[in-house]
């Protein structure tokens, strides 16, 4: 979902103490620290170089001096800040210098650090405080709330949502303080298996989902893991995440146990409110989208709600599952895939809208950059297939359908990503990820067949008794023909694909002609032969 900037934003001093190591290291400021952060843009290398006045840009895939024109577009921006990946410490200088010269600050991010996991942060700073009517808590928000539980409890501490992602972590007072399993956590990644399994041994995380008391955790030296407290954030007995601290150079607090509980009461306020309104926000979205793509609204409203540009070139992807997808665990494995889809899709483009119809998951890539490739989006699409099959195991198929001029006529696009499934869900020898161009002439025999399938009237009666007297006497006459034919009446190589002597075949073939009286050597009989046989295949 395209989020809107702030009017004023936040300046850059805070949003680096928010941020802090080991996410990101500050290494210009030719303008200063008040500069104001008013949103985050993820900037793909296939892009063209381009900012906005006040954005953050995240220069994803350009590590060193590759970021060199995001630094000087975002200069002439009038952007706030640059963040780039380094290769090696001496790339800083020509950057350093460029950034300089621009008038724009360069933020150089850890190797590790997961792009999608800073871009998630980042705007969670930059909204700044809940609304109005929040629990009275200082600042509000969830930033504050972890450095003023750092303050009462004496350690450092993080919050996590249910999927035990960060969602805001309190500022430690030195790298030496902090644990390998907190810098691997904010860096976007899990902590060290052999610890993880410890505590599910222990049953950390049951306690966690199911309690409102503190669970104490021993330190692990030989894991490098230091003692840690930690309680669960719960809204009756349902969990909601939970708040960890772990203890730094100096030990807890007398009362951090008790600051932990009430910490765990205004967190969950605080999300539950945040739960409401952004769950709202999405059913209508979601509403507005599914019925763009079906055809019963209008773009307008779609466009007005989220700020969308008519006007501007727009794309729809469509996802499906491989067949063989059954059981209780299907609705789980649906919800699964369709967040995967999402986290991927959004890294690549943040305005990105997803809605699952039926068995399919769209989405809508909106304001697309002009004469952005296909090769573009068909790298983007493979990105979530082989994602869903290496973390979820899931068989995973995606169309890509035509680019648009507008919103207006997206419907069309969608229509031809379901028509390329549609082929791809028929069999024979396509991609995983594919657009039309990729398999016209598959799209094409699958309409055909589906026309067959529809009307009964169309279709040969002979070949079709041909299928039946293969049911009554268990021969393979009509699978026989379909191979012939498909090998261009090459006999060697139908008798091949089906393991059988040429003899044999040239006898099926021959026999199916007198059974049918239909003649094989006439090429409009041949053509149909070929789809009707396919269909009954």
């Amino acid at each position: 979902m395209r989020a809107a900037p702030t009017a004023t934003g936040i300046p850059l001093r805070q949003l680096l103490m928010s941020l802090g190591e080991p996410l990101v290291e500050l290494q210009a400021a030719p303008a200063g620290l008040d500069v104001p952060v008013r949103d985050v843009a993820i900037l793909d290398p296939e892009d063209p170089p381009a900012a906005a006045p006040g954005e953050l840009v995240l220069a994803i895939g350009a590590r060193g001096r590759a970021a060199l024109p995001a630094l000087r577009a975002a200069g002439r921006a009038r952007a706030a800040a640059v963040a780039v990946k380094l290769d090696s410490p001496g790339q800083a200088d020509a950057l350093r210098e460029a950034a300089t010269e621009a008038g724009v600050a360069l933020l150089s991010v850890r190797r590790e650090t997961r792009w999608e996991h800073l871009d998630l942060l980042a705007r969670t700073i930059i909204a700044g405080p809940d609304t109005p009517d929040a629990p009275d808590f200082n600042a509000g928000d969830l930033f504050s709330l972890t450095q003023t539980v750092a303050v009462l409890t004496g350690g450092i501490v993080s919050i996590e949502d249910a999927s035990s992602r960060v969602l805001a972590y309190s500022r430690s007072s030195g790298s030496d303080e902090v644990d390998e399993l907190r810098r691997q956590s904010i860096l976007g990644w899990q902590g060290p298996e052999p610890y993880l399994a410890k505590l599910r041994e222990w049953g950390v995380f049951q306690h966690l989902r199911s309690s409102d008391g503190v669970i104490e955790i021993d330190a692990h030296p030989e894991l490098g893991i230091r003692r840690r407290l930690a309680i669960g954030i719960r809204a009756g007995a349902q969990p909601l995440g939970a708040i960890w601290v772990q203890e730094g150079s100096q030990p807890f607090a007398p009362l951090a146990e008790q600051a932990l509980v009430g910490a765990a009461r205004v967190a969950a306020a605080q999300l539950i409110r945040r739960r409401r309104e952004l769950s709202a926000d999405v059913r209508l979205t979601r509403t507005l989208l599914t019925g763009l793509l079906e055809g019963s609204t209008g773009p307008q409203s779609l466009a007005t709600h989220l700020g969308l540009d008519l006007r501007r070139p727009a794309t729809v992807l469509a996802y499906t599952t491989g067949a063989g997808e059954a059981g209780s665990d299907l609705e789980l494995t649906r919800a699964e895939v369709t967040g995967l889809i999402s986290v991927h899709t959004a890294a690549r483009h943040r305005g990105a809208l997803l809605a699952p119809i039926e068995n399919r998951v769209y989405v809508l890539l909106p304001e697309l950059p002009p004469g952005l490739p296909v090769a573009t989006l068909r790298s983007w699409a493979q990105e979530v297939v082989e994602a869903a099959r290496e973390h979820l195991g899931v068989p995973l198929r995606a169309a890509i359908g035509s680019t648009v001029e507008g919103l207006a006529e997206v419907r069309s696009s969608r229509a031809q990503a379901d028509r390329i499934l549609d082929a791809m869900g028929r069999g024979g020898v396509v991609p995983d990820v594919a657009a039309l161009i990729d398999v016209q002439a598959e799209v094409l025999v699958s309409e055909v067949l589906a026309l067959l399938q529809e009307r009964s009237e169309l279709r040969d009666p002979r070949l079709s008794a041909l299928a039946e007297y293969d049911r009554r006497h268990g021969t393979r006459l009509a699978e026989s023909v379909l191979a012939w034919l498909d090998a261009l009446g090459e006999v060697r190589v139908a008798a091949d694909a089906l393991h059988i002597h040429p003899n044999t075949l040239r006898y099926r073939v021959r026999r199916a002609e007198q059974l049918t009286g239909i003649d094989l050597a006439q090429p409009q009989q041949r053509l149909l032969a070929m789809l009707q046989l396919r269909l009954a295949e």
